[in-house]
């Protein structure tokens, strides 16, 4: 088996389910992963579904995110387009959210992978086409051009009090009106 050092903020290109075989096991505290946006129409169906994927490793969904892309929902008339997209945020028992080497297989066009250089986080990134990680990887080397985009996108999702302070403090309480 390999050592983590060969893998770590790297995109590889490969089949997910090979590449994480080579992987030493226990070494990843968090993986991110959605369905592949390419379904590959013209060769019939998903590169590999996601569930049937998850089935196969050791990995334990912490959260499904579902994620509202906003398009348009029968864009050639046809048939309907999927206008979520379903995030999975998985874990290896309880996750430690103090230490993250975040993997990402389907790897997509880096984004998850900018952000974490930008933030000084590890990441592992997997995906079976070449032309994605191509695209991941020049990203990465041109990572500060969005530095600017990625803090504004923090700002807008920073938490200053947890629900148990907002409860504690009155500012989250049900009030039930009798009558109209």
């Amino acid at each position: 088996m390999k050592d983590i050092k060969e893998f770590l903020n790297k995109v590889i290109c490969g089949d997910v389910l090979k590449v994480l075989k080579e992987i030493p096991a226990d070494s990843i505290d968090l993986g991110i992963t959605s369905p592949p946006y390419n379904k590959k129409e013209k060769h019939g169906g998903w590169l590999v579904p996601t569930m049937e994927w998850l089935t196969k490793t050791k990995w334990n969904i912490w959260q499904e995110i579902i994620w509202n892309r906003k398009i348009a929902g029968n864009i050639r008339g046809w048939r309907f387009w999927q206008v979520e997209e379903r995030i999975y945020w998985l874990v290896k028992g309880k996750p430690k959210l103090t230490s993250i080497w975040e993997m990402r297989p389907f790897c997509g066009t880096g984004t998850t992978f900018v952000s974490a250089k930008l933030l000084g986080k590890h990441y592992i990134g997997i995906d079976i086409s070449p032309d994605y990680t191509a695209y991941a990887e020049k990203r990465l080397m041109e990572a500060e051009k969005e530095k600017y985009r990625v803090l504004k996108e923090i700002s807008l999702h920073t938490t200053e009090l947890t629900f148990e302070e907002r409860k504690k403090r009155g500012m989250w309480s049900i009030k039930i009106k009798h009558g109209r």
